[in-house]
């Protein structure tokens, strides 16, 4: 049996207070897997420096020059966002020799221990496989109940998405080289590969509290991210937008009808309540609407200047 190459592609972004107990913990389960005959010993982790302010880098460089074979890394030139360092990561593997990578998160809070329930899953066939969280115990009740948001609205806009998803997954070589096939600007990477899953499977996990530090997705940063979902694989914001004005239209229709009834037949006129309250709401979705068709103009604005989605700036190969 051909045992398969894995790279752990590690995102990375101000994580010094973390990143050297990560990396030797993550080397650490590599060596676990290599004896246990699961992985062949040429995996390794290949790190995504998201243009980080603190010691990083350097910290990467340290363990690189300590393990040249397993630790490589890039780095970029300024901070590019989560989903564009997880790309890069993916992207860039091209150039060395692997069958599947994993992506996991800095700050180990995604259980590393079941990276070798990822690989059973991969030898079973499986070419993407979901890491999703048991539990969201860990996180208060604004950023709970946004997210299960998040994933409803996706679902229900067509941005089709694995609840409890994050970025913890395999993927094999075949996935990302065809993930090489997408162009786009904005990626969002959960649709994408929904999109691609063939028979796709799942390993459940606990989050894990952070060694160190403090998380750097927000709950602005969710909002973000589920904006760029909606309008990378959904028209139907732009549909409602159509249908509410259609919808209001007949609503006026009605209104501008009773004002008729109420002139022919003498009735009195409603208060300036009823009309500052209509003119407010009609304000509103006109805003609204607006606001919609914007956020897909700024897609298409991102797309059409075609500049790279990231910039290398150093690489430990």
């Amino acid at each position: 049996m051909i045992l398969p190459i894995l790279s752990l592609v590690v995102p990375c972004y101000n994580e010094e207070d973390v990143l050297k107990n990560t990396i030797e913990r993550l080397l650490e389960v590599l060596n676990e897997l290599e004896q246990k005959e699961k992985i062949s010993s040429k995996s390794f982790l290949f790190l995504v420096d998201d243009g980080s302010k603190d010691k990083t880098f350097q910290i990467i460089c340290d363990l690189h020059s300590q393990y040249p074979q397993k630790v490589k890394a890039i780095s970029f030139i300024k901070n590019f966002g989560n989903q564009k360092a997880i790309l890069a990561g993916l992207l860039e593997l091209k150039k060395f020799d692997f069958d599947c990578c994993i992506t996991i998160d800095a700050d180990l809070q995604q259980d590393e221990n079941k990276i070798e329930e990822f690989i059973e899953k991969y030898n079973e066939g499986h070419e993407l496989v979901y890491g999703v969280k048991n539990e969201r115990n860990d996180d208060s009740f604004l950023k709970k109940i946004c997210a299960i948001g998040f994933y409803k609205l996706m679902n229900v806009l067509g941005a089709k998405t694995c609840p409890n998803h994050s970025e913890y997954r395999l993927v094999s070589k075949r996935l990302v080289n065809i993930l090489n096939e997408y162009g786009e600007h904005n990626i969002f990477l959960r649709g994408i590969f929904q999109e691609m899953g063939n028979n796709p499977a799942i390993v459940y996990y606990d989050v894990k509290k952070r060694m160190a530090g403090v998380s750097k997705f927000s709950l602005f940063d969710l909002f973000s991210l589920a904006v760029q979902g909606i309008t990378s694989f959904s028209t139907v914001p732009l549909r409602l937008v159509t249908f509410t004005g259609i919808l209001i239209s007949f609503f006026a229709f009605l209104l501008g009808m009773s004002a008729v009834f109420e002139k022919i037949f003498n009735l009195s006129v409603p208060g300036w309540a009823t009309i500052v309250a209509a003119v407010s709401f009609i304000g509103g979705i006109q805003i609204l609407s607006i606001g919609i068709i914007g956020e897909y103009l700024g897609q298409i604005f991102t797309e059409v200047k075609s500049r790279p989605r990231y910039i290398i700036d150093k690489e430990l190969n």
